[in-house]
């Protein structure tokens, strides 16, 4: 499994969404600093929890608490504490952005797409949920569409490498590898970029065959165990006729990331 979620979205996916600076789609307020790890992240659950649990309208403690349960892939709890958020927060375009992604997380892609819709705006356009709006996109097989989402989050952020990583996946599932390379090869090279966008280069090095750049390159995140077995895995799944089903996987961990901190956002995604 560990080689199945290579580039775990949000942005932002086998991975911990925490891990991820996007889980919930933050558009104009500043959060608290994001915790870490599982157990920071238990933490976290726990202090909000209890302030929630407290006064259940109270908007900042449904927005982290659910923000927390995410994290723990606690996805349905998450869900049903913003969904009752929405309903008296209707017009926060923050709250809005972690329910669509939440919704995602839950496999809801339709209405995600929907609810995503209506957490920017053309006159003040957000990369952040462009950028999960994009990763449900290609979760529907929308992958012409996904890819022009992910250009216009590129314009308000250029360069950002966890859209270009999406993107780079994006352009994986419409078998146009070369160009998927060349999106992904950018993102690595960013002093920004993590190990999952690395990885995402990894996967689409293997479903090209380049099995040895490919090792090279997972050996910098990996030690070498484990780099050769994610290489052995890869081959194994190339060589099967539904190879291409082993990254509509990886996008679908990459969706639920999906978005940048809350960012998510694909291999993930990254949201």
């Amino acid at each position: 499994m560990a080689a199945v979620c290579l580039a775990s979205l949000a942005l932002a996916g086998c991975q911990s969404r925490g891990g991820i600076g996007d889980i919930t789609g933050s558009i104009g307020r500043s959060a608290p600093t994001q915790p870490r790890g599982p157990a920071e992240w238990r933490a976290e659950a726990d202090q909000w929890g209890k302030r929630y649990d407290a006064n259940q309208k109270d908007r900042n403690s449904a927005f982290y608490y659910a923000r927390a349960l995410r994290a723990l892939d606690q996805n349905a709890q998450a869900l049903a504490v913003l969904q009752n958020a929405v309903l008296v927060h209707s017009e926060d375009r923050e709250m809005l952005g972690a329910y669509g992604r939440s919704l995602a997380d839950n496999g809801r892609y339709k209405e995600a797409d929907e609810v995503l819709s209506r957490a920017h705006s053309p006159e003040r356009p957000d990369w952040r949920v462009l950028s999960a709006q994009g990763t449900v996109a290609d979760q529907l097989g929308e992958h012409a569409r996904a890819q022009q989402i992910y250009e216009t989050a590129l314009k308000l952020a250029p360069g950002e490498p966890t859209v270009m990583s999406n993107l780079g996946l994006s352009l994986a599932l419409s078998k146009r590898l070369p160009e998927a390379e060349r999106v992904l090869r950018e993102a690595s090279n960013s002093n920004r970029a993590d190990a999952r966008i690395r990885q995402n280069l990894v996967l689409v090095l293997g479903l090209q065959g380049r099995f040895g750049e490919a090792e090279t390159l997972a050996q910098q995140d990996q030690s070498p165990a484990e780099a050769a077995a994610t290489i052995a895995y890869l081959k194994r799944s190339v060589s099967q006729p539904n190879s291409w089903n082993m990254l509509k996987g990886s996008n679908k961990a990459k969706t639920a990331a999906s978005a940048q901190p809350e960012q998510a956002d694909r291999s993930t995604p990254q949201g």
